[in-house]
């Protein structure tokens, strides 16, 4: 239309002031179009932006969630080698694809490995190795694949009978809980996975419980928070989840200052601990999502207590519930608990019931439903393990020496064996290396 308009004009030797005007009208609608246009784009351009957004999130987690279902691990068990025909650390390959366990020998002879931790890197494992007044903690090379181990170095644990491990929150440090001496300790990881001299070893103190094996302090778990500021420890003999102050920078642990010790007109109870009820015999502790609730298996009195974090490292029992059928009477010691994945569901093992025990997660108030308790196909289940994608929980039993591998309905918690059974010397501890 221009270019017409423009042809009408063309006998004029100038310029007028109606081409000129008719020529910048056009211009300014043209722009006017073109900016619209562009702006109706970007609006457009946004809402896909908005709509494709949870796409692209959904397809990633399936993705990684896949990638985790696929992967092949390496399954390293810790075993009793004292009166038992055990040699050591054991290795397995373990395809999550399908919850087949592959055996792939001795990994590493060594005395009464009865807890192993794996570094995040996935190079080294640690071991604790219970062993009375020769307790210590042995450092391993990972070969990934073979699953062989290599001994690096070993130290003392400073103190009796350690049966418990963890890794801080940097991977920079290495907590033992020494039971029978009832002490915690801090090693340092260098650089080559070797462990340095400890930075911090205390003794757990507090009044002690009234049952037989609470005769002094106990610690039987230990882990830090989240944060990594605070190292938990629950302690058998005191019926109490210790908490103390961590400082990575240096390794050092330090007692929490009770409130009312700061403030006697407090009446608030100790911050810096969480305590069960007198007998129960705290062994360990899981967590559930974000931090809110603590879950405290008590091994002597076979109960789980639910404690809500009602301010930083302030616990508030709100429930303790049974792990066993009502009605029986034999023996029966807890001996693990952990909390599904997706958060909806918590398990923990019988030793004399020979079962584990599943338990429903109320989201908002964190309290347990009993669902069902499942037979875990031998005796003496000291330990499980759910598998990295979620699919599998291996009970190891330890008095039938074997490892049963049971499908997990996520759906519903529920536990159906696979049929697999692994025959391994004493089995009372597992964990897992992604080596794909």
């Amino acid at each position: 239309m221009v270019r017409s308009m423009l042809r009408t004009y063309k006998v004029i030797p100038f310029c007028s002031q109606v081409v000129c005007s008719y020529v910048k009208r056009s211009h300014i609608i043209d722009s006017v179009r073109i900016l619209s246009l562009m702006k109706n784009t970007r609006r457009i351009l946004a809402i896909l932006l908005v709509l494709c957004a949870p796409l692209v999130l959904f397809c990633s987690a399936q993705t990684s969630s896949k990638a985790a279902a696929n992967r092949r691990y390496l399954a390293y068990v810790g075993t009793y080698t004292t009166k038992t025909e055990s040699k050591g650390i054991y290795a397995y390959e373990f395809d999550a694809s399908t919850g087949k366990l592959t055996p792939k020998g001795v990994a590493a002879e060594t005395r009464d490995p009865s807890w192993v931790v794996v570094h995040p890197s996935g190079r080294f494992l640690y071991a604790a190795n219970e062993a009375g007044k020769a307790s210590a903690v042995s450092a391993f090379a990972v070969d990934a694949k073979t699953g062989k181990l290599t001994l690096l170095n070993q130290m003392p644990s400073l103190g009796n009978d350690p049966c418990h491990l963890s890794l801080d929150k940097t991977g920079k440090y290495v907590f033992v809980a020494n039971y029978s001496s009832g002490t915690v300790a801090v090693f340092p990881i260098l650089p080559d996975g070797k462990l340095g001299e400890h930075t911090a070893m205390l003794k757990d103190k507090g009044p002690t419980g009234p049952e037989k094996q609470q005769q002094g302090p106990h610690a039987h778990w230990v882990e830090a928070t989240a944060h990594n500021h605070f190292v938990y420890v629950a302690d058998l003999g005191l019926d109490r989840v210790l908490i103390y102050k961590f400082d990575a920078t240096n390794g050092s642990l330090t007692p929490g200052q009770p409130r009312a010790a700061a403030d006697k007109a407090a009446m608030t109870p100790d911050p810096f601990s969480a305590v069960l009820n007198p007998g129960a015999g705290p062994r360990h502790v899981a967590f559930g999502p974000g931090g809110e609730f603590m879950y405290v298996l008590g091994e002597i009195q076979s109960t789980v207590t639910v404690f809500s974090n009602d301010a930083q490292e302030t616990y508030r029992a709100v429930q303790t519930i049974s792990t066993l059928p009502k009605g029986f009477s034999g023996r029966n010691d807890a001996a693990e608990i952990a909390v599904y994945p997706n958060g909806k569901f918590l398990y923990t093992s019988n030793r004399g019931h020979e079962s584990i025990a599943i338990f429903a997660i109320d989201p908002e108030k964190g309290t347990l439903t009993f669902v069902a308790h499942v037979p875990t196909g031998g005796k003496e289940p000291r330990h499980f393990a759910i598998d990295p994608s979620g699919k599998y929980l291996l009970a190891e039993n330890q008095y039938s020496n074997n490892i049963v591998v049971f499908k997990i309905d996520a759906a519903n918690g529920g536990l159906l064996p696979t049929g697999q059974v692994v025959e391994v010397p004493s089995p009372v501890d597992l964990t897992f290396v992604p080596v794909e």
